[in-house]
């Protein structure tokens, strides 16, 4: 299989984790993705010309990471990063949904500073943004994850991508405010080597 991303991706990262814990990485060919390219196959690949894509075997493509997890979890045997019983699946799901948003604010606010000029850039944009950061971490502070005791469900992996994401790109402010989350996140890197294996300096 070929995996399409690029290595500051949050969703490729928890992408790359997932398969390292389901002990897929073998299987897996990581090909960078330009999304701002268009002669990049990506586009042919993924309509929407998104990052990560998962190119199968068999040539059919699956996007975007959340319907990668699964296949993966699938593939290796089903019930392992995404539980089967209705509780413990839906509570890594929630999470899960919780912490893509969290991403996905966050990447907004990085194009929206990247590809406008400074003299148009739209603050109560940002703003708005950024308030979907700040409650999705309050609510996260307020009742953490507990510390890993097996290997992380679905929506582990995304909570430490957003994590690592927010100390990419902007800096670790989001640290001093919320201990019990960086406590969380020193437990899961020192029991997922693939976090620290994925992690990129700019």
């Amino acid at each position: 299989m070929i995996l399409r991303s690029a290595p500051p991706s949050p969703f490729g990262r928890k992408v790359t984790i997932a398969a390292s814990v389901l002990g897929l990485t073998d299987r897996i060919e990581i090909v960078p993705a330009d999304t701002n390219n268009e002669a990049d196959a990506l586009r042919t690949q993924n309509p929407l010309g998104k990052i990560p894509t998962l190119v199968l075997d068999d040539g059919q493509t699956l996007f975007d990471s959340r319907v990668i997890l699964e296949y993966l979890d699938q593939l290796a045997g089903g019930g392992r990063i995404v539980p089967r019983e209705p509780g413990p699946r839906f509570a890594a799901l929630r999470l899960q949904a919780l912490c893509d948003g969290i991403m996905d604010a966050s990447i907004l606010q990085v194009y929206e500073a990247r590809y406008r000029p400074e003299g148009v850039r739209h603050q109560p944009w940002l703003d708005y943004q950024a308030g979907k950061v700040a409650r999705g971490l309050a609510a996260l502070e307020a009742d953490p994850p507990q510390p890993l005791t097996d290997e992380p469900h679905a929506g582990e992996i995304a909570l430490a991508c957003a994590l690592g994401y927010q100390d990419l790109r902007f800096g670790g402010t989001w640290r001093p405010g919320h201990r019990k989350l960086v406590s969380w996140l020193e437990h899961f890197a020192a029991q997922v080597p693939a976090f620290e294996q994925t992690r990129v300096l700019a």
